[in-house]
């Protein structure tokens, strides 16, 4: 019998691999699968393949076509449903406006805050062991 429960997905934007990897084991052992890109254009690219993506997870200061912010509004447009969390180390909450419903978490950041951050916009405790 196959008892599997199906977990969020969540797509880590983050042209810094040691980080992105990072960022990966934080989330998957927060109870949720993880798709990577390493800029926006394959971020899209991904987004247009997938329609099970529940949250981006994007660094802001990235290069290629466009930055973290660019990309989170781009995705609050065309994909409404997307919840949005921004990271850096260098930008602070107020200096930028990230798209309503967008989350600000600053680096570093701590598997505990990651894990938080997702599951009050998933709204549920996926693959978490009660507290």
């Amino acid at each position: 019998m196959d008892i599997s429960v199906k977990r969020p997905v969540v797509l880590i934007v983050e042209d810094e691999l040691l980080i992105r990897l990072d960022a990966i084991e934080m989330i998957e052992a927060a109870g949720f699968d993880t798709l990577e890109a390493a800029d926006a254009d394959a971020a899209i690219a991904i987004l247009e393949a997938r329609h099970d993506i529940h949250v981006m997870f994007t660094d802001i200061h990235m290069p290629g076509s466009m930055d973290g912010l660019k990309l989170s509004h781009y995705v609050r447009d065309r994909w409404p449903p997307i919840k949005i969390i921004a990271t850096s180390a260098h930008a602070r909450a107020k200096g930028f406006e990230l798209p309503n419903g967008g989350r600000f978490l600053p680096k570093p950041y701590s598997a505990r805050e990651v894990a938080t951050h997702l599951h009050e916009l998933i709204g549920s405790q996926p693959g978490a062991p009660a507290a």
